[in-house]
Order: C-alpha cells, then sequence, then structure tokens
C-alpha cells in the first residue's frame, strides 16, 4: 500500500478549518484537520509545500515512522504550524488504518475504557443574571458539567462572552478587534458568579471556569483560593505557561484544580508541570500536539502522576478533530473531561460525522475509523474569510493576553 495523493481543502461553513485529504493506491483515504485559528493558510501552505511531495509513496500504514520522519526531519520543530501539519497527517493515517481493519479507530488504541464521554458546555451572559439563566439553559439539555464565564462591569467585551446560547465566534474580524481587561475588577467580580450558581443548582453539577492567561501566579493564586468554596472542577489557564513554574506559586496557596495546555505543541511544554503535579489537567489536543499518535505519549506520561486529560474542544478544531478526541477519550484510561462546543449546522453538514450527544455524554461511532468525513462540493461553497481573533489592552493601553 502506498499513499498515492493528497490534497489540502480550505473552507469557511461559518470559520475556517484546514482538511486534509490523503488516498491511498488501494481506494482506501483519511481525512485529518490542520486548522490554525487566524493562521490557516500557512498551514495549509506548509502541507502543500513540504509535507505533500514528502508523503507520496510512502506506506500509510507506518504511522510512527512518518510521525518521526515530519517531526525529526523538520530541524525548525515544535512550532504549532509544523505540528498542526504533523497532526493532519497522523489523524488522516489513523482513519486509514482503522478503515482497513475494519474497526472504528478506539478499538485501534486499545478498546473502550469507558461507555460514554463526559463533556463540558459553555454557558456565558453578559452579566451574573444571564450567565445563571444560561447555565439553566445547559442543565436543561443535560450536562453535567458546565464552563461558565460573565461579563464584569467596567470591562470591554469580557472574554468568554460571546454572542447566542450554543454558537460563538470569537475570530470575528478581518483584523484583530481590541477588547478591554482589568484584574482587580475581575478578582472582584468572578467569585460572586460562582457564589450565584452554587446558591442556584447547588453543587450536584460540575462547574469550570477559563482565566484565559490573564492572571499572574499571584493574582491567580488568589482568585484559586477565593473560589475554593465553590468546589470548582476546574480553573483553566489560570496564568501563562511559558514559564512553567509559574504555576508552583498557584499551586501554593490554593487547591482548586487547574487546567492548562490548550495551547501547547508537545510533551515538552507540559514535561514540568506534569512531573512536579502543579496541574490536575492537562488540555492538549489532538490537533494542537501532533496527533493522536504524540497526544498518546502526553496521556501515558501524565497518568505516572495521576494528571487527567481534558482536552479542548472549542470550535477553532473542526469535526475532524472532535471525532478524534472521542475516540482517543474513549480509550485513554486517566480521562477526566472533553470540551464540546458544538459547531453550526452548517459546519455539521460539510463534515457529517457519526458521534452524539446524550445526557451529559458523547458517544463515538462504529464506524471504520474515526468516522468523520467531509463533502468536499459542499466545502467548495464556503470559501476562506480572513478571520482574528481579539487582542487585549488594559485600560492604560497596554497589550495584555487575550
Amino acid at each position: 500500500m502506498k499513499i498515492q495523493s493528497a490534497k489540502v481543502i480550505v473552507t469557511c461553513p461559518g470559520r475556517n478549518f484546514v482538511t486534509l485529504k490523503i488516498e491511498t493506491d488501494q481506494g482506501v483515504y483519511g481525512i485529518g484537520d490542520a486548522t490554525l485559528n487566524g493562521r490557516e493558510l500557512s498551514v495549509a501552505s506548509y502541507l502543500e509545500d513540504h509535507v505533500i511531495p514528502s508523503l507520496i509513496g510512502m506506506d500509510p500504514r507506518r504511522i510512527e515512522d512518518i510521525w518521526q520522519y515530519l517531526y525529526r526531519g523538520a530541524y525548525w520543530r515544535r512550532g504549532p504550524v509544523t505540528m498542526r501539519a504533523i497532526a493532519a497527517v497522523d489523524m488522516a493515517l489513523w482513519d486509514i488504518k482503522a478503515k482497513m481493519a475494519g474497526m472504528p479507530l478506539y478499538q485501534l488504541l486499545g478498546g473502550r475504557s469507558r461507555d460514554g464521554v463526559m463533556v463540558y458546555g459553555h454557558a456565558n451572559g453578559g452579566d451574573i443574571a444571564e450567565t445563571v439563566e444560561a447555565v439553566g439553559f445547559y442543565v436543561d439539555m443535560g450536562y453535567k458539567a458546565i464552563r461558565a464565564q460573565t461579563g464584569v462591569p467596567g470591562i470591554k467585551d469580557a472574554y468568554g462572552v460571546g454572542r447566542g446560547k450554543l454558537y460563538y465566534e470569537p475570530a470575528d474580524a478581518s483584523l484583530p478587534s481590541v477588547t478591554g481587561w482589568d484584574t482587580r475588577k475581575a478578582l472582584n467580580h468572578v467569585p460572586k458568579l460562582f457564589e450565584e450558581l452554587r446558591k442556584t443548582f447547588g453543587f450536584d453539577y460540575h462547574l469550570l471556569h477559563d482565566g484565559h492567561h490573564r492572571y499572574t501566579p499571584q493574582e491567580a493564586a488568589n482568585l484559586g483560593k477565593m473560589l475554593e468554596p465553590y468546589q470548582l472542577f476546574w480553573l483553566e489557564d489560570c496564568t501563562p505557561a511559558e514559564n512553567q513554574e509559574a504555576f508552583k506559586l498557584v499551586r501554593q496557596h490554593t487547591v482548586t484544580p487547574l487546567a492548562v495546555g490548550e495551547i501547547f505543541n508537545t510533551i515538552w511544554d507540559c514535561k514540568d508541570l506534569i512531573q512536579n503535579q502543579l496541574i490536575d489537567y492537562i488540555r492538549a489536543t489532538v490537533l494542537g500536539a501532533g496527533g493522536l499518535t504524540h497526544l498518546r505519549r502526553i496521556a501515558d506520561f501524565a497518568s505516572l502522576y495521576q494528571v487527567r486529560t481534558g482536552c479542548h474542544g472549542a470550535t477553532d478544531l473542526s469535526p475532524v478533530t472532535m471525532g478524534c478526541a472521542l475516540h482517543f477519550d474513549t480509550w485513554v484510561p486517566n480521562f477526566g473531561i472533553q470540551e464540546y462546543m458544538r459547531h453550526t449546522a452548517e459546519t455539521d453538514a460539510v463534515f457529517p460525522h457519526d458521534y452524539r450527544f446524550e445526557a451529559g455524554l458523547m458517544y463515538c461511532g462504529e464506524a471504520p475509523g474515526h468516522g468523520v468525513d467531509i463533502d468536499e462540493a459542499l466545502a467548495a461553497r464556503y470559501p476562506y474569510k480572513p478571520a482574528y481573533l481579539p487582542v487585549a489592552r488594559l485600560e492604560d493601553g497596554t497589550m495584555w493576553n487575550w
């Protein structure tokens, strides 16, 4: 068996996605996700100019060898463009191998560790009352875990407050829009949200919150301490993780569980965090961390230190990544939770899939492969549109972490 051809498909059914399709000389094909929010064309170009020419003629069954070839063979490695390109190839090759075996992907990974995958949804509002209402909406849909974000008085376009109950896309303009931030205002306001949520819904539901890299380690520790009475499932991205030792200060001062990793590219980004038990959940993704082949290594390493998975699952990942993630979640022994932001109906039509949501859990399908395909004719009806994530500035105009 040989790789006969491969092509990149860029489509925008509400937001931009980059998909790699690999075809073999035996008529079996697989698809992978290569989306990088705001830099989609960079990954597409890297795939077309550097990766695809190298793949032609290779044996698609040699997944590990091809992964090593693309990783070790890229002298300038570990960046987000390179790792997403590798991830797209890796997803497509696992898809092909599972189809050849006539098995759903999770079977090739080692079989089921659980029947369903607990997921969390995104509830948000312009103020606390709206967020409480939004959490109730997700409770009524059957969710057992819900991330809660609220607008903060005095902060322009606070992070996580979208437009709509189920669907929102933060990459909202052809050039980055400017949002605001004030840490003191957020620290004064966020605990009030969770106090109200626990008063309203009690402690039977898992509640999560995303700091989105906005706080210094000391400020993050302060927030974690203030949130302890409300028993969060986790506090996510409480401080930037470029300096992994920063989490030591947070860990020393709060027992609120910590999660990080959605922007990580390799195991080296989280090695110290995991082995020093500075986090409770690792949020690296199939797409961001170089595919299933590498994410399995991260998960296995994390299991040694009782760190569980909590993969990022926002709409900047296509249904292809979600399908792969659910197969991974179904297998991985140290599973924690899976983020699940719903795609629009247009996106779901372009990427038909067999996974489903029921009573707070997601279930991957039983079709051979990862269970997600692409309707190329429909995809062609949604051309690429430039879209960027926002930036954040403090009240005095200083650039801050978005």
